[in-house]
């Protein structure tokens, strides 16, 4: 597994620095991208300064697509801050970004804010990217040895609610005969800021193991155990730095930490992009998500699809239908179209190991962005 994290990092790696390397390429501008629905991503040149705010776990993602999207763009000047997803949401609530990247939805309260920022209607979700979380631990022996801990969802639930404490408690030895687990204490790491990727990882305890975990869903994490961590590349590098810890984090960090292969059924998943594919494609849309343009996912955790891996979730850049700056709308527009690109997705997918979006989507997804007025 680590052998195949390596050449994924390497792969992402290449692909950042050859986008880059086109969007270098100023007068060289290259043709407007084009949808699987055959719509071209541009139709005139984006320029002026974007600013963009939100889930960390879109960090790499973001990071090549801003390279990508300059290729054709070369005047558009465009940054991101890793600042969460709840501290992303707060910002483009102010008006002070053209888009916010959340690793949740929003929540009705928001999208009644909305009304204030944008220039008419409410701001919308779309979703960019398909990715799974991982469970990731530090344990001499086993995670540097490349062998993952096989875990069931009450054994995880149980983990994080500081009711199992040892690695070598009966619940984990039993899942693992052929593994031997030290006698070591278990120190938890979760994120400290209000977060998305916490919401969806304890959302898939609630509809698991609901037995193991009575806290109410949220951004924050609901208890106590361990220590806290701010972003994912916090709880990344915390967990890194001692022996025993375990955390969670987008696919995309997990680097050479071990990671979980989650029970599904009869059978252990391993931690795999193309797994949280087939559970979102195995995922209905929430239609409790009320609002104009909004395509909004329920995570099916439950799925028993062969090969699914269950713990992942859909990220979503929020933007608004109509803005006070019509540069902002023209930007908006393009860089969606960009994203939800056939290109675009495989932008994200070499650069952060996402799974591109369900096709079943494709059309739904355009008619929303088309919706983003730009006269």
């Amino acid at each position: 597994m680590n052998k195949n994290i390596l050449v994924r990092s390497l792969a992402a790696v290449c692909s950042i620095a050859t986008l880059a390397s086109l969007a270098a390429c100023g007068d060289n501008t290259a043709a407007p991208a084009a949808n699987s629905n055959g719509s071209s991503s541009t139709t005139t040149a984006i320029s002026g300064d974007f600013q963009g705010a939100g889930a960390s776990s879109q960090q790499a993602a973001v990071e090549a697509w801003i390279a990508g999207f300059q290729g054709t763009n070369p005047d558009a000047k465009i940054a991101y801050n890793p600042s969460g997803s709840g501290a992303g949401v707060t910002t483009f609530l102010t008006g002070a970004t053209a888009w916010a990247g959340s690793d949740k939805a929003l929540a009705s309260d928001e999208v009644e804010q909305s009304k204030k920022v944008c220039a008419e209607g409410t701001a919308f979700d779309v979703p960019v990217y398909v990715s799974p979380i991982a469970v990731v631990f530090n344990l001499k022996g086993v995670s540097d040895a490349g062998k993952h801990v096989n875990m069931d969802a009450s054994t995880i639930a149980k983990i994080f609610d500081g009711k199992i404490t040892k690695w070598n408690d009966d619940a984990i030895k039993s899942q693992n005969p052929d593994l031997d687990l030290p006698d070591t204490p278990i120190t938890v790491v979760h994120r400290s800021d209000k977060s998305g990727t916490t919401q969806n990882f304890v959302s898939y305890f609630k509809d698991v193991a609901p037995n193991d975990w009575s806290y109410d869903l949220s951004e924050n994490w609901p208890n106590e155990v361990g220590q806290g961590a701010k972003g994912t590349s916090g709880v990344v590098s915390t967990v890194k730095q001692a022996d025993g810890t375990i955390g969670y984090a987008d696919f995309s960090a997990v680097g050479d930490l071990g990671t979980v292969a989650v029970k599904v059924g009869e059978k252990y998943v391993e931690i795999s992009a193309e797994g949280a594919a087939k559970t979102i494609e195995d995922s209905p849309k929430d239609e409790s998500a009320t609002g104009d343009n909004r395509i909004v996912l329920k995570v099916n955790h439950n799925t028993t699809v062969d090969g699914a891996y269950p713990i992942a979730l859909v990220s979503y850049d929020i933007v608004c239908p109509a803005y006070k700056d019509t540069k902002q709308a023209e930007f908006a527009k393009a860089w969606l179209t960009y994203v939800t690109s056939d290109e675009g997705q495989k932008t994200a997918q070499d650069a952060a190991g996402t799974a591109p979006l369900p096709s079943s989507l494709t059309a739904e997804i355009s008619k929303s962005i088309e919706a983003i007025k730009t006269k």
